[in-house]
């Protein structure tokens, strides 16, 4: 897609969440800020609420501090030292001699210690956050319990029992659970409205279902369907979404990681984790889909034995992009 995504462009205000308990409980923590641990599947809109949150509680924008949890801690020392975000207080000297865990901790501790532009307080996000170490959850408790008074914490995570029992204790718990089918549409009638799209109600009805809960997937189905039709309508969103496929991208995918071209392999993956909002657990989905009809013998096998590997450490909540990519190196070989 090369319109801007409807998914960034109308991202929601706190009273737009369609879920009207998430929408309650988040604003109770405007009127009293308190540390909160938002779980749920994915793409359900964990972060979109948090970013509401932090638009209704904050006059800047620069009071929210967002941290992908998943890609920083699969980032390199030097990609994290180099990284815009934090080198203006990464200073050279701490870059040579600091290992990478210090750097992570160091990023933590600066995040949390950011003065608020306006009003008391400062929120920070870390986003994917079953991907945190124990170890490193144990410098974040530091953390919290050092600057608890001028930063509110925001964990979203899809599996909230990664996190150490002194984190959870200082978190008040969020459920974000998958919208139904009806809010899902609601959602969709605002943002077709907004653009001034032709549609259809059983079309919307039809991405909804398509989407099944994944709110993110419902908005990006829409989209597509828009760019594709002109419309969202049951005929319209049938033929486009009965024709989404990441084929082409998969394969190509492949065709560099079995060349050894690693870097053009891991700039796909970049773009279906990133551009086209997909989780591991999809990618990899993908990827078997397509091998069982590129493969066969010993080289499906081989496949099947590493996507199971894979989809276990992914299980685990470790970096979707670290796991991917690990795949693709072992396909080059």
């Amino acid at each position: 897609m090369d319109d801007p995504l409807w998914i960034e462009t109308h991202a929601p205000s706190l009273d737009d969440i369609p879920q009207e308990d998430v929408r309650e409980r988040l604003q109770d923590a405007v009127d009293e800020p308190v540390n909160l641990v938002l779980h749920g599947p994915v793409g359900v809109g964990k972060t979109a609420a948090v970013r509401a949150l932090a638009a209704a509680a904050h006059e800047s924008e620069n009071d929210l501090f967002e941290l992908n949890v998943k890609d920083f801690f699969g980032m390199t020392k030097k990609e994290i030292a180099n990284d815009p975000r934090f080198e203006h207080f990464i200073t050279p000297k701490r870059k040579r001699e600091s290992s990478k865990a210090d750097l992570i901790n160091y990023v933590l501790k600066e995040s949390a210690s950011y003065p608020p532009v306006s009003g008391d307080y400062t929120t920070v996000l870390l986003d994917n956050a079953e991907s945190i170490r124990e170890d490193f959850q144990q410098a974040l408790r530091r953390v919290m319990e050092q600057h608890h008074e001028a930063t509110q914490f925001v964990i979203a995570t899809r599996q909230p029992t990664k996190l150490i029992p002194p984190i959870r204790s200082r978190c008040f718990p969020v459920s974000v659970r998958a919208p139904t089918a009806d809010e899902t549409v609601g959602v969709l009638r605002d943002i077709v409205e907004a653009e001034e799209v032709a549609y259809e109600d059983d079309g919307l009805e039809y991405v909804a279902g398509y989407a099944a809960g994944n709110l993110r997937k419902a908005v990006t189905a829409a989209q597509a369907t828009y760019e594709a039709e002109g419309e969202v309508t049951m005929d319209a969103a049938y033929e486009t979404l009965q024709d989404v496929g990441l084929d082409d991208e998969i394969s190509g995918m492949l065709d560099d990681a079995e060349a050894g071209d690693f870097t053009d392999a891991r700039s796909t993956l970049d773009d279906l984790l990133v551009d086209e909002g997909l989780d591991g657990t999809e990618v990899l989905d993908e990827i078997l889909r397509v091998g069982r009809s590129r493969y066969a013998g010993d080289d499906l096998a081989e496949l099947h034995e590493l996507a199971g590997d894979v989809d276990v450490m992914l299980a685990e909540g470790n970096s979707d992009r670290v796991q991917l990519g690990r795949m693709l190196a072992e396909l080059g070989r």
